[in-house]
């Protein structure tokens, strides 16, 4: 059994206040660091980008520890945002790993203190690839920024540990250094929505990103549709056969004029007509809203949750119906 916290009321509160003080503190220490990166990208900066952006191979990045941590982030991202790149641990990569980088590659190399054994030690091997090397360090003056081809310079005035030794103000300004990379890289090259979703087709954006309306809605026998002059009765057994809460109401080319829904039986409901008598043009709304089946899925979730609708009809060049859908397809796609 654990022990029972006997501290008293008075002391467990000024505990809790210091927790959230030493929080603010380090946000702040951060924060400053995060800002004074602005003025940091200069010419260096540019040029990085510009090795990088005509870099024919692929973007080693390597880094020990902490950095190491963040080298591998930054890897992650730059590939997903159409920069190919891969982590390299500097202890393996001088035990056989170095001959992953080839002549046509880039090296991005991360060390706080730019002195990094590990890192140091396999330089002279980088150099005499003739690989451009691109350093980021918080010393100017360390082995590995003399090494590069250009340093990005990630100094920080003090870690927000209070002892100042703790990577945390200088890993987040590197983390923050390799995102400004990835996205001036992103940007250069163009890359697009469709691009994203490319390398990311298992995750919950790229369904919204590639995921087309075609791919999801009701086609063929499976549209629910009825004509202007089918009796209410007979147009609710096709939304029931039919199971999507609605059916289209078609002219006699097959030209969409509105769609009926359960919300417009409900209206019904509340009036005295006769639902074997009364044609389902009387109570239909009139033209209702439409998709094209090559827009994307996304579209049509943004269609519906802003028109307050629970279902689409998709219609061709002619406005014939060619299929349909509602929310829960959505819901099942993984779109909402």
């Amino acid at each position: 059994m654990p022990e029972k916290n006997t501290m008293p009321q008075e002391d467990r509160m000024s505990l809790r206040n210091q927790f959230i003080e030493r929080a603010k503190n380090v946000i702040e220490i951060e924060q400053s660091a995060v800002l004074s990166l602005k003025q940091k990208l200069n010419d260096d900066f540019a040029k990085a980008c510009e090795i990088l952006f005509n870099c024919e191979g692929r973007i080693v990045v390597i880094g020990m520890g902490k950095s190491g941590h963040i080298g591998n982030k930054i890897a992650a991202t730059l590939a997903s945002t159409g920069s190919p790149a891969f982590f390299v641990h500097p202890g393996e990569a001088s035990h056989g790993d170095l001959g992953m980088i080839t002549t046509k590659d880039v090296v991005l190399a991360l060390s706080n203190s730019g002195e990094t054994s590990e890192v140091t030690t396999i330089l002279p091997v980088i150099k005499r690839k003739n690989v451009p090397l691109i350093s980021m360090t918080g010393n100017a003056n360390s082995t590995l920024s003399r090494f590069a081809t250009v340093n990005l310079d990630t100094s920080v005035e003090k870690e927000a540990c209070p002892m100042n030794l703790a990577p945390t103000a200088s890993t987040t300004v590197s983390l923050v250094m390799g995102d400004a990379l990835a996205v001036a890289l992103l940007d250069a090259r163009g890359f697009t929505e469709d691009d994203f979703a490319l390398s990311h087709p298992g995750g919950s954006l790229g369904r919204r990103l590639l995921l087309k309306v075609d791919d999801i809605m009701h086609k063929d026998q499976l549209v629910p549709i009825v004509n202007l002059d089918t009796p209410i009765h007979l147009a609710l057994l096709e939304m029931s056969e039919k199971r999507l809460g609605m059916t289209c109401v078609v002219d006699e080319q097959g030209v969409l004029k509105g769609i009926y829904t359960d919300g417009d039986l409900r209206r019904t409901l509340e009036t005295e007509l006769n639902f074997k008598t009364t044609p389902i043009s009387q109570v239909m709304t009139q033209g209702g809203k439409t998709i094209s089946a090559n827009k994307l899925a996304a579209e049509a979730l943004q269609i519906m949750e802003s028109k307050a609708i629970n279902a689409l009809v998709i219609t061709d060049e002619n406005n014939h119906p060619i299929g349909a859908l509602n929310m829960h397809d959505l819901l099942k796609a993984g779109v909402v």
